[in-house]
């Protein structure tokens, strides 16, 4: 995923002495990727895992170690402290995050979590007896009480072939941490319930009818949404996607089972989004038994299912938003704006999945976005990250309308 707000953002990494430090180097290629600046600070016991030459290498720029470096003319801890907008400790050991709870600072790395007013993050990676040890759990408690960000760490062997809780975090999380502690929470406290991928309809044990939806357009709004604050409700058909972090996740895969959750949960969200290509027919029956090849002819008599959107259309409350998504191959705005007005849409989402690099399976899309009062927006080509901003500006702005507007009543 690439996120527009760490675009530009000036990010400084700190790599403590674990043998996980060698991983910090994936995660500058990535924070690079994200076109963020990156500028890291090693202990000295970090460069008997990885030399300072490597990481300024690949961060290119220089490296921080000695606290009494005379090249600058500046006071180098200071200045650093002063240049972040967020300060990432990854790996952090038990040694690192003691001295920053208890305001130690006796190299580079601990003056500048000292002296900075930046966010922090710390990623811990170490032995689980060190990471579960009362010390290092009370000085995390004390971490966090104080503002700081700790990013739980994994759970699985670890290099000294002990296994539990001490791995370092994935790249992909603590990359996401960052945008999330970036991001403004413009949706705290809202609760979103996003529909994703695609549904399954078996007509024997090991056969069933579906869609090519691969659920990124889905699982890039949970995202989005739970960057901004909310709290995020993802029924994910059956994809081969990793749910993102802090998301809860409902598991449906037939129509009739997303139906179920999805009747569930509405009545209590703000925002409802249904980016979920649900199955229109089912099979009517389902063989017990795999239906064995040398029939000659296989007749499947199918049913309709359950419209989950309409009936969301009619039970929707004052201050609920309610977004559709409509998939088309022909006549995209004339089909979109009939399932707005019969669906009772606050808002629908149209695509001509025809078009290259639109549609099911890319991590781009080009949409329309269509309104009540018939205004039609064109959203050209861009991430579905990007596209899941763009929808969830207008539904925030939405939700607080009409929440504005019930006061006035």
């Amino acid at each position: 995923m690439n996120y527009r707000v760490l675009r530009g953002k000036t990010i400084v990494l700190g790599v403590s002495g674990s043998i996980a430090a060698y991983r910090a180097a994936d995660l500058i290629r990535r924070l690079q990727e994200q076109e963020s600046d990156v500028h890291v600070i090693m202990t000295k016991n970090a460069c008997q895992f990885i030399t300072p030459l490597t990481m300024q290498a690949l961060s290119q720029n220089p490296v921080r170690v000695d606290m009494f470096d005379l090249s600058s003319e500046r006071i180098g801890h200071i200045e650093t402290a002063r240049m972040a907008d967020i300060i990432v400790v990854a790996p952090a050991t038990a040694n690192i995050m003691a001295k920053a709870a208890s305001g130690i600072a006796d190299d580079y790395l601990s003056t500048v979590l000292l002296a900075t007013k930046s966010p922090v993050l710390f990623c811990p990676a170490m032995n689980p007896a060190m990471y579960s040890n009362v010390a290092t759990q009370g000085n995390i408690k004390i971490l966090r009480e104080r503002g700081f960000h700790v990013l739980e760490p994994e759970t699985g062997p670890v290099a000294c072939g002990e296994a539990g809780r001490g791995r370092f975090p994935a790249v992909d999380r603590i990359v996401f941490e960052i945008a999330s502690i970036l991001s403004e929470k413009s949706l705290a406290g809202v609760r979103i319930m996003v529909s994703a991928g695609p549904t399954r309809e078996f007509f024997d044990p090991v056969r069933f009818i579906s869609n090519p939806s691969s659920g990124k357009m889905g699982y890039a709004l949970a995202e989005a949404a739970r960057l901004r604050g909310a709290n995020v409700h993802l029924i994910s058909g059956p994809v081969s996607l990793e749910p993102p972090p802090g998301v809860n996740v409902y598991k449906a895969v037939s129509a009739l089972e997303m139906h179920e959750v999805a009747r569930n949960l509405a009545p209590s969200m703000d925002i409802i989004i249904m980016a979920a290509a649900v199955g229109d027919y089912r099979p009517k029956k389902v063989a017990p038994s795999k239906i064995k090849k040398k029939l000659a002819n296989v007749q499947i008599e199918l049913v309709q299912n359950p419209d989950i959107l309409a009936e969301l259309g009619k039970e929707k409350g004052s201050q609920q938003v309610l977004i559709g998504f409509a998939a088309e191959t022909t006549k995209l705005v004339e089909h979109a704006k009939e399932k707005l007005r019969k669906k009772n849409l606050d808002l629908i989402i149209a695509n001509d999945v025809t078009k290259p690099g639109s549609g099911f399976c890319y991590d781009t899309n080009q949409v329309k976005i269509l309104y009540r009062d018939g205004v039609v927006e064109d959203v050209p080509p861009m991430s579905k990250l990007r596209v899941a901003d763009r929808i969830l500006d207008i539904a925030g702005k939405m939700l607080a309308e009409k929440r504005d507007e019930s006061k006035r009543n």
